[in-house]
C-alpha cells in the first residue's frame, strides 16, 4: 500500500524520529514536514497527503485547530494525533475535531506504523490506553447521547486568536499573522475575554494551558 504522510511537530528530534520509523515502510513517502500548526494546514492544502501526523501542542495553531481546518478542506485526508498526553478530555477533543487516530509519543515505536496503516485504509486507530474512553463514547452515542461535543463558546477564529494571545503575541502581531486589521484583532480579543469571563492575560494563559491550547 502506498501512503503520503505529512509530519507536523515543533521539535526537530521528534520529526526525525517519526520520519525514520515511517520511511522504512515500502511505498510510504514523507511528503513534507511542518513546525507550526499553521504551516501544517498550508502544507496539507498544498501537498494533499493521505495522512497528517499532528502534535497537539504546536505554536501559532494547535493540533486540534489544525486538524479541523485540514479536514474541512480535505475531508478524505486522515489525521493522526501524536501526543504525550492521554487525558480523557483530550481524547474527546481529538474526536470532536474529527481526527480518527491517536497515538502516545511514548508508544510511537510500537504503534505508529500500525496506526498510519489503519488510517490509510480509512480505519480508526486509538492507543490501547485510551481505547476504553473511545469505546465508552461510542456506546453512549449508540444510545442517542452526543458524547464528543465541546462546550467551547468560541468561534474557530476566536480560538486561533486565543492561542496567539496566550503565546504572548500583541494585537498587531496577531493581525499580521492572520492577515486582518489591528482593529479586528482587538475586537476578537475583547470577544474572547468576554465569552470566557477572563479579566487578564494571565487568566487567559491559564485557560489556554488548562484546555490543551498551549503547553505549559
Amino acid at each position: 500500500m502506498t501512503a503520503r504522510v505529512l509530519i507536523a511537530d515543533d521539535h526537530e528530534v521528534v520529526r526525525r524520529g517519526i520520519r525514520s520509523i515511517l520511511e522504512n515502510q515500502a511505498g510510504w513517502e514523507i511528503c513534507g514536514e511542518a513546525v507550526t500548526g499553521r504551516e501544517a494546514v498550508e502544507k496539507a492544502l498544498q501537498l494533499t497527503p493521505d495522512v497528517v501526523v499532528l502534535d497537539v501542542g504546536m505554536p501559532e495553531l494547535n493540533g486540534l485547530e489544525a486538524a479541523r481546518q485540514i479536514l474541512k478542506a480535505l475531508p478524505h485526508t486522515e489525521i493522526l494525533i501524536l501526543t504525550m498526553h492521554d487525558s480523557t478530555q483530550l481524547v474527546h477533543e481529538v474526536l470532536d475535531a474529527g481526527a480518527r487516530g491517536y497515538v502516545l509519543k511514548s508508544d510511537a515505536g510500537r504503534d505508529l506504523v500500525t496506526a498510519v496503516d489503519a488510517l490509510c485504509r480509512h480505519k480508526p486507530f486509538f492507543a490501547p490506553s485510551v481505547s476504553g474512553v473511545v469505546l465508552d463514547g461510542f456506546r453512549k452515542n449508540a444510545n442517542g447521547a452526543s458524547t464528543f461535543t465541546t462546550s467551547d463558546p468560541l468561534t474557530p477564529r476566536e480560538r486561533e486568536i486565543l492561542q496567539l494571545l496566550a503565546e504572548g503575541k500583541s494585537n498587531k502581531e496577531v493581525a499580521t499573522i492572520l492577515g486582518i486589521s489591528v482593529k479586528t484583532a482587538e475586537t476578537h480579543r475583547t470577544n474572547v475575554m468576554r465569552k470566557l469571563e477572563l479579566h487578564s492575560v494571565s487568566e487567559l494563559v491559564r485557560y489556554a494551558i488548562r484546555n490543551n491550547i498551549i503547553d505549559a
